[in-house]
């Protein structure tokens, strides 16, 4: 028996694409992607840039290592916003190919993408998430959210219309088939 799809991410206010912005051969940065409240970094010396949080999954889940590696966790989502994850068990080829895929995705035209907007009052979809303010700082990114397990909560104008190669790695990859 098939459940109704009752999940839902959250809505967002619909903002510009990146990508068109991007396009439009801009001589500065909008201002609203302009984050005055973050440390800029001079980039003169790269031996010295911040290096991107590493978490492992394998001493998440030994209890001897656990709670140092949560700290850690709960420090990089804070700070960074993000974290690479190691030791998960998925295989690099595996991941591989699916950054390819995911790149083919973005490098669609932009009427392909749209094809997989955010609906109305859903973060789930391609744009951008979590806009609640016309004053917000934005990120300079679009991303696509989609939720592929477990199947009731797809949505039916996202996963299923994807284009048929990308549609069935993602599947499979999620699966673990």
């Amino acid at each position: 028996m098939e459940m109704e799809a009752k999940t839902n991410f959250g809505s967002s206010l619909k903002v510009p694409n990146v990508q068109e912005i991007a396009k439009e051969k801009i001589s500065s940065v909008p201002a609203r992607y302009v984050r005055d409240d973050l440390n800029h970094l001079t980039l003169s010396d790269y031996s010295s840039l911040p290096e991107i949080p590493v978490i492992d999954m394998e001493k998440l889940l030994d209890s001897a290592t656990m709670e140092s590696e949560l700290q850690r966790m709960h420090k990089a989502s804070q700070e960074w916003g993000f974290f690479q994850l190691i030791n998960h068990g998925v295989d690099s080829t595996a991941v591989e190919k699916i950054k390819s895929e995911i790149q083919d995705f973005f490098s669609l035209s932009m009427e392909e993408k749209k094809k997989f907007k955010q609906e109305e009052g859903d973060a789930e979809g391609y744009g951008q998430a979590f806009i609640v303010s016309e004053d917000q700082k934005l990120d300079w990114g679009d991303l696509f959210l989609v939720v592929a397990l477990p199947t009731y909560l797809r949505k039916p104008h996202l996963i299923p219309k994807l284009p048929a190669k990308f549609r069935y790695k993602q599947v499979n990859f999620v699966t673990g088939f």
